[in-house]
């Protein structure tokens, strides 16, 4: 059985992650799967959003200890990482880069790698009994995948801090009012949920979708003189498009515009 699966239907693709016997908890094997998964996905222009979730009663409980501290581990055989570790193709890096938009349906508990995994895509929506785990300074170490970064901007410095200082355990309820989550639904409505607003995001023009995702991404990083100068060159290839003139005659003629991605 796959530890990695994928589904298409339509222009949405759902990755599951399928090890529910072991709570989806994360081996070297499944790192790299994921990784090249996503990267198959996010270059396939007939993908135009990925759901990502989880096979069984959690997300992803982490990283598989036992996996890591193996020969053929992540750590190989240790605890002690390779101070020059190439992250490029580390999923929760894949997926910050990604211009698809991902939406991740959190079905159970994300903890450790599972909370930045769950963090770094563009959309949460979680099931009623899903929880966030920020457990890693009960465990001896830090939010290594992402969080550091991810939990500030989300949520700014304090509360940020008081999580994942205090190892904080948020349910589904409390990571709606914080903002961590976009939905919480009923656990058997997750994934319906989750596919109606993956099939809202592919019925909108997949250019101008991603080119907004780009944007948005570098806007965390740059001053708006800087953004807006590189927003209007990201515009002009879009008013050359095929998706352009579909979605401006759709709106006259008063019809659903049907885009190709052109």
């Amino acid at each position: 059985m796959k530890e990695i699966k994928l589904d298409r239907d339509g222009f949405v693709a759902t990755v599951t992650l399928n090890r529910p016997e072991a709570m989806n908890t994360i081996s070297q094997s499944m790192l790299s799967l994921l990784s090249e998964t996503l990267i198959a996905c996010d270059e396939d222009s007939e993908i135009r959003a990925i759901i990502i979730t989880g096979e069984g009663r959690a997300f992803c409980a982490g990283l598989d200890l036992n996996d890591a501290a193996s020969d053929e581990g992540v750590s190989k055989g240790g605890f002690g990482l390779e101070p020059t570790l190439n992250l490029r193709n580390f999923p929760p890096n894949v997926l910050y880069h990604m211009n698809t938009p991902t939406i991740c349906a959190l079905n159970g508990g994300a903890a450790g790698f599972g909370m930045d995994l769950a963090l770094v895509c563009d959309i949460r929506v979680a099931a009623k009994k899903a929880k966030i785990a920020a457990a890693f300074t009960k465990r001896g170490v830090l939010p290594e995948s992402g969080g550091t970064w991810l939990l500030p901007r989300l949520l700014g410095w304090a509360k940020a801090s008081e999580i994942v200082f205090r190892g904080q355990t948020l349910d589904a309820q409390t990571c709606l009012e914080l903002g961590l989550v976009n939905h919480v639904v009923d656990d058997e409505d997750l994934m319906n949920v989750s596919r109606q607003m993956a099939d809202e995001i592919a019925a909108c023009a997949p250019l101008a979708v991603q080119a907004s995702k780009r944007m948005m991404r570098s806007g965390l990083s740059e001053g708006f003189d800087e953004h807006a100068e590189r927003a209007y060159l990201q515009t002009l290839p879009l008013l050359g498009s095929k998706d352009f003139t579909e979605g401006f005659s759709a709106f006259l003629q008063k019809r659903e515009p049907k885009f190709v991605g052109e």
